[in-house]
C-alpha cells in the first residue's frame, strides 16, 4: 500500500499556521452574498487561466474571462477549449462537494480522477485517450534542449499505482492527515505516475484541490492556487522533479518533505493574499455585531467603507474623485445611507463636510 514519506519541518508547521489563521478570518468575514459571487467568479477566472497557463496556454488572463463569459475571442481552438474544459472540471468539483456535502466522510473513487481527466480533454485528444490511463511509455523532456527530465512509471504499473493512491485517500491514516498536506501528496504522486497522455498537470492540481474542499477546505471558494504555481513555473516544475529524481531502490521511499514545502507554502501566500483584501473591503466586524446582521452594502458604499477604514476621513472632493461617473448626488444618498445605519458620522457643514468613520 502507498505510504507516504515526509517530515513534518518547522517550515511546514509556520505555513500551516498561516493557512488556519488566513482561513479563520475568510470565513468569518461579514462579506454580503454578492461580493462572495464576486469574488467566487473571480477566483474561478484566476483558476483557469493560472492552471492552462502554467501547461503553455497563450490566452492572457483578459481573454480568458472572455472565453468564459462567451464573448468571441480570436485564438486557436484547442487554447479556447483547453479554457472551456477546466471550467468544466471545476463545476464538476462543485457538484462532487455538493452531493458528499459537509460531513467530511467520503469514499473517493479512482473513477473521479478518470472524469475529471475526460473534461479536462474534452475536444483535445482523441475520444480512446480522454478518461483512460496510458497505454504507452511516456517521458518528460526539456522543450528547449530535448533531454529527458524524467521518466514516470511503465504503462502497465499505472492503474495499479493510482488505485493504491486512492486506497491511502480513503485509509484512516489518509484521512486523518491535514487537508493541505495530504492535497499536496496526492498532487505530487498524481504528477509522478503521469497516469495519462496529456492533462497530467491540471488533473493533479484539480484533485488536489477537491480534496481539500471535501476535507472543509474550500476557504468560500476564494482561492486560486494554481496562480502561485504560475508566477514561477520553473520552480514549481524543478521541485517536483528533484523529488521524482531521487535515487531509492523503491519509490516509497522518496522523500516528500522539499515539495510538500513548496506546496504548503503556496496555500498560505494563497490564502493570505485573500485575506488582506477580503479585509480590505469586508465592514468591520464589529459593525456586523452592533447591528444584529449583516449588512449588505453595494458596490460603491463598500468603496466608500474601504477608503475610510485606510484614510480615516472623505471630503466632498475625495468623493468626486473617487467616483468622477457618478452625480454629487448619487454620491450624498449613499453616504445618507451609512449614516443612517449608523456607520459613519457627518461632520461640519454641507460644503465643508467630512465623513468619518462612527
Amino acid at each position: 500500500m502507498f505510504i507516504p514519506k515526509y517530515s513534518i519541518t518547522n517550515k511546514i508547521l509556520k505555513s500551516i499556521g498561516i493557512v488556519e489563521a488566513a482561513r479563520e478570518v475568510i470565513m468569518n468575514a461579514p462579506l454580503v452574498p454578492a461580493w462572495e459571487a464576486k469574488f467566487r467568479k473571480e477566483a474561478m477566472e484566476r483558476t483557469v487561466h493560472h492552471g492552462t497557463h502554467l501547461e503553455g496556454n497563450p490566452l492572457s488572463e483578459e481573454e480568458v474571462k472572455d472565453v468564459l463569459d462567451g464573448q468571441e475571442v480570436i485564438a486557436r481552438d484547442r487554447d479556447i477549449q483547453e479554457i472551456l474544459n477546466y471550467r468544466n472540471v471545476l463545476k464538476f468539483i462543485d457538484g462532487v462537494q455538493t452531493q458528499i456535502g459537509p460531513s467530511g466522510n467520503y469514499n473517493f473513487t479512482l473513477e473521479t480522477i478518470l472524469e475529471m481527466h475526460r473534461l479536462t480533454t474534452e475536444k483535445i485528444l482523441p475520444p480512446e485517450s480522454t478518461g483512460n490511463f496510458r497505454i504507452r511509455q511516456v517521458v518528460i523532456k526539456n522543450t528547449k534542449t530535448g533531454q529527458v527530465s524524467y521518466t514516470p512509471p511503465p504503462a502497465v504499473e499505472v492503474p495499479y499505482l493510482v488505485e493504491d493512491l486512492v486506497n491511502w485517500i480513503n485509509s484512516d491514516e489518509g484521512k486523518e492527515a491535514n487537508p493541505v498536506i495530504k492535497a499536496g501528496i496526492i498532487h505530487y504522486e498524481l504528477a509522478r505516475i503521469h497516469p495519462f497522455t496529456d492533462g497530467n498537470g491540471r488533473v493533479a492540481r484539480a484533485v488536489a484541490t477537491l480534496i481539500m474542499f471535501l476535507d472543509g477546505y474550500d476557504i468560500r471558494k476564494f482561492f486560486a492556487l494554481e496562480e502561485y504555481f504560475d508566477e514561477n513555473p520553473m520552480n514549481y516544475y524543478l521541485t517536483l522533479q528533484a523529488v521524482s529524481n531521487q535515487l531509492v531502490l523503491d519509490t516509497h521511499e522518496r522523500d516528500l518533505t522539499p515539495w510538500l514545502e513548496y506546496f504548503v507554502e503556496g496555500v498560505a501566500i494563497e490564502l493570505n493574499r485573500v485575506k488582506e483584501k477580503v479585509q480590505r473591503i469586508s465592514v468591520d466586524a464589529r459593525v456586523k455585531d452592533r447591528l444584529g446582521e449583516q449588512l449588505t452594502l453595494n458596490e460603491r458604499q463598500m468603496l466608500i467603507m474601504e477608503y475610510l477604514h485606510r484614510h480615516k476621513a472623505m471630503t466632498n472632493k475625495d468623493f468626486r474623485k473617487i467616483f468622477p461617473d457618478f452625480s454629487d448626488d448619487t454620491v450624498l444618498r449613499e453616504l445618507m445611507f451609512l449614516r443612517k445605519k449608523g456607520l459613519l458620522k457627518k461632520v461640519g457643514g454641507t460644503k465643508k463636510a467630512t465623513y468619518v468613520l462612527k
